[in-house]
């Protein structure tokens, strides 16, 4: 599918060094925007922005830590100087530990915590004026967070992740009260099982096995797929928010 009307925005994407994050800077760059690609893997990222420039498009590599306000301080500071005011934000960075809850593991929960809700707060605070500046401009203004189905249906041993997700859809909605009203577009994607490397992230060996099960039984999305839900969303007419988007393996229920 062709997104032409994205030509002339401009996108900042977290977690942009792999999945997700990764797709969707790509689509939306081959659509025409300007795209400011944000991780902490700085050699990854040098290496999609040159990707991407070889095919075309504008991108900007800046290595930032959305878990450290100054990083991220930094990162806002780097994307102003360089494109200006920003219109399309995607919250894609997110980590994903699963392990039981009477296992302890309080450095798993802390890390989910700082990357999967405050890491996200971070970025919405870095670029809310950017936002609505651009919206009472009468420019399209987005933006899109990436929860996950498990938001809403619990799966064994992944409490702590899984209420990191709710937290993060439940704040997409809520900020669509705040940002609605001044021609921002808030939208919440919640994907199923999808290829990521979120997959190794797991260091238990049973539930690792059990994940691949799952993922053998009921096949996955690609990145791509959510990417183009994404870029899907963010080229509507401007008076149109796709609020809270479901997408799922048709296998999976």
């Amino acid at each position: 599918m062709s997104y032409e009307k994205l030509q002339g925005r401009t996108a900042v994407v977290t977690g942009a060094a792999s999945g997700i994050g990764e797709a969707t800077a790509r689509l939306l760059a081959a659509g025409g925007a300007a795209v400011v690609l944000v991780a902490r893997r700085a050699e990854r990222l040098a290496e999609l922005a040159a990707k991407i420039e070889a095919d075309g498009g504008r991108a900007l590599a800046v290595a930032a830590d959305v878990t450290d306000q100054a990083s991220v301080d930094a990162a806002v500071e780097r994307v102003h100087a360089a494109y200006g005011t920003v219109d399309l934000v995607v919250n894609s960075a997110g980590v994903m530990l699963p392990n039981p809850v009477t296992d302890g593991r309080t450095d798993e929960w802390q890390r989910m915590l700082d990357t999967n809700v405050a890491g996200a707060l971070r970025i919405v605070r870095a670029f809310a004026q950017d936002l609505i500046e651009a919206a009472g401009e009468g420019r399209t203004a987005d933006l899109v967070n990436i929860s996950s189905i498990g938001a809403h249906i619990a799966f064994p041993h992944y409490a702590v992740y899984g209420a990191t997700k709710a937290a993060l859809t439940y704040l997409s909605e809520s900020l669509r009260t705040e940002f609605g009203p001044r021609d921002v577009r808030v939208t919440n994607i919640e994907p199923g099982f999808t290829d990521t490397e979120l997959r190794g992230h797991v260091d238990n060996a049973e539930l690792s096995g059990l994940l691949e099960g799952m993922f053998d039984e009921v096949g996955s999305l690609a990145s791509e797929d959510v990417a183009d839900l994404i870029a899907y969303a963010a080229s509507r007419p401007r008076h149109v928010n796709l609020r809270q988007l479901i997408v799922l393996p048709t296998r999976q229920v």
